[in-house]
């Protein structure tokens, strides 16, 4: 297993656990909240299949990496993939990210600039602004992300059951794009993760990413599926188109949050197109 310290709290290292493999273009896979890099599976072996290289690391608190209880917020989460970057010295690489990691992709490209990248895939988009402010009417009301704090505090393998039901909607796709293995195999992944990651990265969701969006200057794909209920169509990805300027958009008909597992054949010709030159 490889590690790469981020930091320190107190005495103790702050450590991404990270693999990487093959051989040519990298791509930088980033998970969304609350899995691991193991979620990219099914982009990973077609990936590896057609010549890239392929990194996947877990976010701090989550997955095999270090579970802290300081650093979650997009600053450090973009810093500590900026130190992985640098670490492997990537260049000409991929930022691929989904859920919580097209954050990471929009706060890094953002705030270090495209030296080091050529091309930027959003999955799942968190961006460009999910609160609900007097300049963002479109949002989501801060209540509704204080009742998901109250509830991870309350009971917090009971929340992310619901979570995930919703995250591959369940009721529509059980048995067919989503087993019962898989969801669980899911679940045991997210209560895994650092309580306090679980409760902090909320506040994360409400991050506004509209400044970063307009210093994105590499072409990126955007795949969105239109029955997402934890980041909905309406509020997130049919707001991009005009806040990024080179952008290619392919709405999954149907499609639940994780379109990267449920929809596998569609995402996976989306990202191969728009990866080769």
């Amino acid at each position: 297993m490889t590690y790469l310290t981020v930091g320190e709290e107190n005495s103790a290292p702050i450590e991404l656990y990270y693999e990487d493999h093959g051989t040519g273009r990298p791509v930088v896979l980033i998970h969304g909240y609350p899995l691991n890099g193991h979620s990219w599976e099914k982009q990973e072996r077609v990936l590896l299949a057609a010549g890239y290289r392929v990194i996947t690391y877990d976010r701090r608190g989550f997955g095999a990496s270090s579970q802290p209880s300081v650093g979650y917020d997009y600053d450090t989460f973009a810093a500590d993939l900026k130190a992985l970057i640098d670490h492997l010295d990537l260049r000409d690489a991929v930022l691929c990210g989904f859920s919580m990691g097209t954050g990471e992709v929009t706060r890094y490209l953002g705030t270090y600039g495209s030296e080091r990248i050529r091309k930027a895939v959003l999955l799942g988009a968190l961006p460009p602004f999910l609160l609900k402010t007097a300049d963002n009417p479109e949002g989501v009301d801060q209540s509704v992300f204080d009742g998901i704090k109250a509830a991870v505090i309350a009971d917090r393998p009971a929340y992310f059951k619901d979570f995930l039901d919703n995250f591959y909607n369940v009721d529509v796709y059980s048995g067919t794009r989503i087993s019962e293995q898989a969801w669980l195999s899911s679940f045991i992944v997210a209560v895994g993760a650092s309580p306090q990651a679980a409760h902090d990265c909320v506040d994360t969701w409400l991050t506004d990413f509209r400044a970063d969006l307009a210093e994105i200057d590499v072409p990126t794909l955007l795949v969105h599926g239109t029955d997402d209920r934890i980041l909905p169509y309406a509020a997130t990805a049919s707001r991009l188109p005009g806040l990024i300027k080179d952008l290619t958009f392919v709405a999954v008909d149907g499609g639940p949050h994780n379109i990267a597992w449920t929809h596998p054949e569609e995402v996976n010709r989306a990202l191969l197109d728009f990866l080769a030159d």
